[in-house]
C-alpha cells in the first residue's frame, strides 16, 4: 500500500500543477471563442495539430529513453544526462533553423493561408526551446522532484495565460477607449493589430524561453558532451518511442488535419472547411479535463513503473493502478458528458462552436481508451520490446486515416471523433493482448469493461431523458453522477477492504 500511495501522492502533485495550470489555459478559451471568428481560430488548431508532430520529432524518444537506462544497474546518471541533453541541444537548433529557413514553403505545402510565415518561426522557436527543457524537467521526475517540476510548469502556463489576456483583450480594449485610457500611448509602442491571432503564437514563445530561465539550476550542472558510440543503445532504444509517438500524433491530431481536405463542399450550410475545424477544435478542448488526469499520471508514472519493475509483485501493483486509473477515468466521463451543456455555455461563448458538442463524450471515452493504453504499454518498455509500440501505433495510425476517409464525408466531425474513438479502443485491446504473452498481468479486464459499459449507459440516460425545465434538468444530471458515484463506492468498497486482508 505504501507504494501506492507514493505513486498517488506523486500524481495529486503533477495533477494539481497540470489541473488548476490547464484549467487556466482552458479559461482562454471563451477569450478565443468570443475574440476570434471560427475560421481564425482554425489557424490556431491547425498550426498546434502540426506542433503536435514536430514535439515528438524534436525529442525523439529520449524522456522514456532517459528513465529507462537511468534506472539501470551501475548506471552515471549525469553522464547520462549530459549526453541525452547534448544530443537533444544540438538537434533542436538545426530542426528549429530548418523550420524557421522554410516558414513560407512549408505553410503552403500544409495549405494554411498566406500571410503567416511569422507563425511559423515562432512556433520554430517554440519546439526548440520545449525540446531543450524535456530533458531537465525528466531529471526532475527521476529524482521525485515533483514540487519544484509543479511550479516550473505552473509559472510558465500563469505567464502564458497573463500575456494571452494582455494582447488580446487589454491592449485591444485600452486602443478602443474602453478603460485605461491613459495607458494608449504605452499600448501603442507594444501592440500591433496586425498581429491578430499571432499573440497566441507569441505568448506561448515568451513562456517557454521563461521556463528554460527556471531550469537554470538543472542547466548548470550540465557539460557538454557529444559522443556517438555511446548514444547507438539510446537511439536504438529511442527511435522505436519516436515512431510510435508520431503514430499516436497521427491518432490524436491528424483528424483536425484531414478535415479540412476531406470535409465536402457545403457539408455544413454557410460555413466553410476552416470553420468546421474552429468549431471541431473548440469542442475538442472539452475533452482536456480527460487529457489532465492522463497527463498528471503519465508525469508521476513513468518513472514508477520502472523504478518498480524489479520487484516481485510488480504485476498485481500495475494491475492495481489500472484498476484505479479506469474508474476515476470512468467518473469524469460521465460527469463531463451529463453535464455538457453547462460546460459549453462556460466555454464556448459563441453559438456557432455549441454546434459541435455531441462530439465532447465520443471524445472524452477515446481519450479513457488512450489512458489505458498508455497503462499497458509497460510490459514492451520493460521488456526492451518497444517496437511493439511502433506496430500498435501504426496499426491505429492506419485504422484513423482510414476511418477519416470514409466517415468525414458522411458524418463531418463527427466522423473524425468516432474515428479517434475507435483507434484508441483497439490500440488498448491490442496492447492488452500482446502483453498478456509477453508479460503476464492479473489486470480485472471484464470487470472494468462492466464499468464502461455502465458509465456509457448513464451517459445516454443524461442525453435522452429530455427535461424541459432548466434547473431541473440540471438535477436530474446531477442525480445520475451521484448514482454512477454511489454504485461504484457501494460495489468496490468491500472488493478494497478484501484487498487489505
Amino acid at each position: 500500500m505504501s507504494v501506492a500511495k507514493k505513486l498517488a501522492s506523486q500524481t495529486a502533485v503533477y495533477g494539481i500543477s497540470s489541473i488548476v495550470g490547464r484549467v487556466l489555459t482552458y479559461l482562454l478559451v471563451p477569450v478565443y471563442t468570443a475574440r476570434f471568428a471560427a475560421a481564425e481560430y482554425g489557424i490556431v488548431t491547425g498550426l498546434y495539430a502540426y506542433v503536435s508532430f514536430l514535439n515528438v520529432v524534436f525529442t525523439y524518444g529520449l524522456e522514456t529513453t532517459f528513465f529507462r537506462f537511468a534506472n539501470r544497474a551501475g548506471a552515471d546518471r549525469q553522464l547520462l544526462y549530459d549526453r541525452v541533453l547534448s544530443l537533444l541541444l544540438v538537434s533542436s537548433v538545426v530542426l528549429a533553423g530548418l523550420l524557421a529557413w522554410q516558414a513560407g514553403p512549408l505553410l503552403q505545402l500544409l495549405g494554411l493561408p498566406p500571410g503567416h510565415e511569422r507563425y511559423a518561426v515562432w512556433l520554430a522557436l517554440i519546439l526548440g526551446l520545449d525540446a531543450v527543457a524535456a530533458i531537465p524537467f525528466a531529471r526532475l521526475r527521476l529524482e521525485n522532484k515533483a514540487r519544484k517540476f509543479a511550479a516550473i510548469r505552473m509559472a510558465n502556463i500563469l505567464l502564458n495565460v497573463g500575456l494571452n489576456l494582455f494582447f488580446i483583450v487589454v491592449c485591444p480594449d485600452v486602443l478602443a477607449g474602453k478603460y485605461l485610457t491613459g495607458l494608449q500611448p504605452l499600448v501603442t509602442r507594444l501592440y500591433d493589430p496586425t498581429i491578430g491571432v499571432g499573440y497566441v503564437f507569441l505568448a506561448n514563445l515568451a513562456a517557454s524561453a521563461f521556463t528554460l530561465l527556471l531550469l537554470g539550476r538543472e542547466l548548470a550542472a550540465f557539460r557538454f558532451r557529444l559522443s556517438l558510440e555511446p548514444l547507438r543503445p539510446l537511439l536504438t532504444y529511442a527511435y522505436p518511442i519516436m515512431l510510435m509517438g508520431l503514430a499516436g500524433m497521427v491518432n490524436e491530431t491528424l483528424d483536425r488535419i484531414l478535415l479540412p481536405t476531406w470535409l465536402p463542399e457545403g457539408f455544413y450550410p454557410g460555413k466553410s472547411s476552416l470553420t468546421a475545424v474552429g468549431i471541431y477544435g473548440a469542442c475538442y478542448k472539452l475533452s482536456i479535463f480527460m487529457s489532465l488526469v492522463i497527463q498528471a499520471f503519465r508525469y508521476a508514472a513513468e518513472p514508477f513503473f520502472f523504478a518498480q519493475s524489479t520487484e516481485k509483485n510488480s504485476p498485481a501493483t500495475f494491475a492495481q493502478v489500472l484498476k484505479w486509473f479506469t474508474l476515476c477515468c470512468a467518473l469524469i466521463f460521465v460527469f463531463i458528458s451529463v453535464n455538457l451543456e453547462v460546460f459549453a455555455e462556460l466555454f464556448l461563448k459563441r453559438a456557432e462552436y455549441r454546434e459541435g458538442i455531441a462530439v465532447v463524450p465520443v471524445l472524452l471515452l477515446a481519450n479513457l481508451f488512450l489512458g489505458v493504453y498508455w497503462n499497458l504499454s509497460v510490459w514492451f518498455k520493460l521488456t526492451d520490446k518497444t517496437y511493439y509500440g511502433t506496430y500498435i501505433g501504426a496499426a491505429g495510425a492506419v485504422l484513423t486515416i482510414a476511418l477519416n476517409f470514409l466517415l468525414i464525408p458522411v458524418l463531418g466531425y463527427m466522423g473524425s471523433a468516432l474515428a479517434t474513438l475507435a483507434c484508441y479502443f483497439m490500440m488498448a485491446a491490442i496492447c492488452w493482448w500482446l502483453g498478456e504473452r509477453h508479460f503476464p498481468v492479473p489486470y480485472p479486464v471484464a470487470r472494468l469493461l462492466g464499468w464502461l459499459l455502465v458509465a456509457t449507459g448513464v451517459v445516454a440516460l443524461g442525453w435522452l431523458v429530455s427535461v424541459e425545465s432548466y434547473w431541473l434538468r440540471q438535477a436530474w444530471h446531477g442525480l445520475l453522477c451521484a448514482g454512477f458515484l454511489g454504485l461504484m463506492v457501494a460495489v468496490e468498497k468491500p472488493q478494497r477492504v478484501l484487498a487489505r486482508r
